[in-house]
């Protein structure tokens, strides 16, 4: 019994170090290029997106002065 449970254990701690079954890019050289661009320009601009969400790209209103805010 303890046997089978050290080949299975160790069987997943060995799965968990090979890597993912099913490829995350395709073999084809320029195709794997494309998927590799298209997913660094996804990376930057995962900051502008962060910023829109937290409302950080927005102007802030609440200045320390008083402003006309009319045509003088």
């Amino acid at each position: 019994m303890r046997k089978v449970l050290f080949a299975i254990v160790s069987g997943l701690l060995l799965c968990t170090a090979v890597g993912c079954i099913i490829p995350g890019y395709s073999a084809d050289p320029v195709r794997r290029t494309q998927q590799l661009l298209f997913t660094s320009e996804n990376l930057r601009l995962l900051l502008d997106e962060w910023e829109r969400i937290w409302f950080l790209d927005m102007p802030d209103h609440c200045t320390p002065y008083r402003t006309h805010g009319g045509v003088i």
